[in-house]
């Protein structure tokens, strides 16, 4: 048995709850594969609610990954392109991940290659302020790539 204000030492179990009755806390177990078990004395109820706080604490710190999507189509014109890339490039800035899609409607699912050039376009113009997560991948009607911003350092 371990705790403050406890001798260390191996107590019988009936022995151990009553000096924990006495300083009215609580015999917790701590190891019970050990030989002897191992039980410590101590406010459970606090020992909760501490635990709680540093999960708490440790969620809060944690960052939160926010996905952006930006949506082609497979004849978007240089104008339209630019004007997506820069919202790109404010996303990324930000510390959002992109998702840039190709849809396809249609008949214009012909044109896989021209969605295809169209977003590693994309990658190769934004290649100094990210790095593509995951290459053009055709999922459906849609053709898929995401782009991660990169650590500034």
């Amino acid at each position: 048995m371990v705790g403050d204000n406890v001798e260390v030492g191996v107590y019988r179990v009936s022995q151990a709850l009553g000096i924990a009755d006495e300083q009215g806390l609580d015999l917790v177990e701590i190891s019970p594969k050990a030989i002897p078990p191992v039980c410590k004395v101590m406010d459970y109820k606090k020992f909760l609610y501490e635990q709680k706080k540093r999960e708490k604490v440790l969620k809060s710190k944690a960052s939160k990954v926010v996905i952006k999507e930006i949506r082609f189509g497979p004849q978007t014109d240089d104008h339209d392109y630019q004007f997506k890339k820069k919202h790109a490039e404010k996303f990324l800035r930000e510390g959002a991940k992109l998702k840039a899609f190709v849809f396809f409607k249609g008949r214009s699912i012909i044109y896989q290659e021209q969605g295809q050039i169209l977003l590693l376009r994309l990658a190769q113009d934004l290649e100094e302020i990210g790095k593509v997560e995951q290459m053009p991948k055709l999922e459906g009607k849609r053709m898929i790539m995401f782009i991660a911003p990169k650590k500034v350092k």
